[in-house]
């Protein structure tokens, strides 16, 4: 559950520290006070997405941090050890911070125990920890994905819908990738015909993997074979072969006379050691430029060929607008293509039995999903009609009205069609809900299937902002009754402008907006017993507040 909130330079709040408890917890104050604002705070928390108008006018950040009790969420405790989040820090290993800081500049930080974290995560653990029920869900009820994702909640069927979602994303996969096959055959033909040209040419080429590589070093080496040779012959002349005098020669003679002299001093014998280290070097580089020059040949034919050889390469290369050395892989991409081609039918066939068989296992999920959902469909429409029955809707019915959808287009949320039917009155059939609800009508409606949804989901705080718009009077007081039962086995934070509501609270928050001419400043407190009487005498008779209407107050208030 949600023990504590810290806001600063939010919005129009300066600073506000909130500590929670368990039960349901109401929130009031006047008209553009900011009600709000603390939930707003806490889904920037939770995830939600950053806005530099959050940031207080004048301050350089804005920051919000949410503490979690998780004594009684094993799944949260889970998601935070399967992500390496556990908090290492705390005494108490069950609790969990989360934190959030955005900048004028633009930038945004999040945190889960001191862990620096992208926000997609803090959205992801969120979801298993806070559920908010906005004040204009009741609009959205009239959508048919929002109806849908009613029962899949009151059913607990995000497992069987995760079936038929991926079993949905490899049909559609393999549908794409038989539509890419399936070009037009003209199309496929004008490009093969290309293909036999580009490749018939090459084939006769048969340039090899590495072959221009080495027929342009053989080239260049030919070329310059003349000036190789005469090179090569002069130095071997001046290293060992001289008829006269050579390095060689004169190494050794040094050698001779210095180790006549070594007998006078030793330290010639470290030079002498040298010069014969040398010599076996000279020796060992006129033995290796006598073989390169027994093997450099001077041969005009086979240079021709060479010639011959490059130059086609580089034309083939100029006419396929490639690199030469790019020419032999560049073949082998044609050749490939031209490979597939030719087994397109059979990789049509391949395709359009695994889509089949794709399209099998998607319709046996989707089959699966779609009985579950008439089985708890039924089941729903009993709960929602007894529930808006309390809500001053006594003649009311409701049914949750499915059926398959006959076309072929799949979907990801599977083969059903959904309707919302209602009837308001005794006597009337049953029709869909946006056409024949009115607008206190939808509200309460749409407050009873939160109410029950709730009670199914296993989410630890439920927050309710102004859910109760459009109802007054009895309805309000049952509203109240059901959401302190609620609240009995969950946390329920309840902002309201109802005082039948609000008295049904255990426990009681009112928010102030104060200004001093230049700033603004929101405020959040918690009230005893008699503020509560006050707060709710004032929601009952506005700024007028009498003795009646205090005894009025005293009478709602539920301790």
């Amino acid at each position: 559950m949600l023990s504590q909130l810290t806001v600063q330079h939010f919005a129009i709040v300066k600073f506000l520290e909130l500590d929670f408890n368990q039960g349901m917890t109401t929130i009031t104050g006047e008209t553009g006070a900011g009600k709000s604002i603390a939930i707003d705070a806490l889904g920037l928390c939770l995830g939600n997405r950053a806005d530099l108008s959050m940031i207080r006018q004048g301050a350089d950040k804005a920051e919000v941090s949410a503490r979690f009790n998780l004594s009684d969420t094993p799944k949260a405790l889970e998601w935070l050890r399967n992500n390496d989040l556990e908090n290492s820090l705390s005494d108490n290993p069950n609790e969990c911070l989360l934190r959030r800081i955005i900048t004028t500049e633009g930038r945004s930080r999040a945190y889960i125990n001191s862990t620096p974290v992208p926000s997609s995560q803090l959205k992801s653990l969120g979801q298993l920890l806070v559920n908010i029920h906005g004040q204009h869900a009741h609009q959205s009820l009239l959508r048919n994905d929002t109806q849908l994702a009613i029962i899949d909640d009151y059913a607990s069927h995000q497992p069987l819908l995760q079936k038929v979602k991926d079993t949905y994303q490899g049909c559609h996969f393999l549908k794409k990738q038989l539509q890419q096959q399936q070009l037009s055959q003209q199309e496929k033909q004008a490009r093969k015909q290309l293909l036999e040209y580009q490749i018939v040419e090459l084939d006769e080429f048969a340039l090899g993997e590495d072959e221009f590589a080495e027929i342009e070093a053989e080239h260049k080496k030919l070329a310059n074979s003349g000036a190789l040779l005469e090179s090569t012959q002069v130095s071997l002349n001046l290293l060992s072969d001289g008829e006269e005098v050579d390095a060689l020669s004169l190494l050794q003679k040094s050698i001779t006379l210095l180790e006549t002299q070594v007998q006078h001093d030793e330290q010639l014998a470290n030079i002498v050691e040298s010069l014969q280290v040398a010599v076996i070097q000279i020796e060992e580089a006129g033995y290796e430029l006598r073989q390169y020059t027994e093997k450099l040949e001077l041969d005009p034919e086979q240079f021709q060929q060479l010639e011959e050889r490059l130059s086609q390469a580089l034309t083939l290369a100029r006419k396929h607008q490639v690199q030469p050395e790019m020419l032999y892989a560049f073949h082998q991409k044609l050749s490939k293509e031209y490979q597939q081609l030719n087994n397109s039918e059979v990789q049509i066939e391949q395709l359009t039995t695994e889509l089949e068989n794709a399209q099998e296992d998607y319709a046996k999920h989707a089959k699966k999903l779609s009985q579950s959902r008439k089985r708890y469909a039924k089941e729903l429409s009993e709960k929602i009609t007894k529930s808006i029955q309390k809500l001053n809707m006594e003649d009311g019915r409701f049914e949750v009205a499915l059926t398959q959808n006959e076309t072929t287009n799949l979907s990801p949320l599977g083969i059903d069609n959904i309707e919302f039917q209602v009837a308001a009155n005794a006597g009337q059939g049953l029709q869909n809900l946006g056409k024949v609800a009115s607008g206190g009508e939808l509200s309460r409606i749409s407050l009873a299937i939160q109410v029950i949804i709730s009670q199914r989901v296993s989410t630890p705080t439920l927050i309710f902002d102004e859910v109760d718009v459009g109802i007054s009077g009895a309805t309000a007081a049952v509203v109240g009754n059901l959401l302190r039962q609620l609240g009995e086995s969950t946390q329920i934070l309840c902002v309201t402008h109802l005082p039948q509501v609000a008295g049904n609270g255990h426990q009681h928050m009112i928010v102030n907006k104060e200004s001093d001419g230049k700033t603004t400043n929101t405020n959040m407190q918690l009230l005893n017993n008699k503020q509560r009487v006050e707060e709710l005498a004032r929601l009952l008779g506005g700024d007028s507040i009498t003795e009646h209407t205090l005894a009025n107050a005293q009478d709602l208030l539920i301790k």
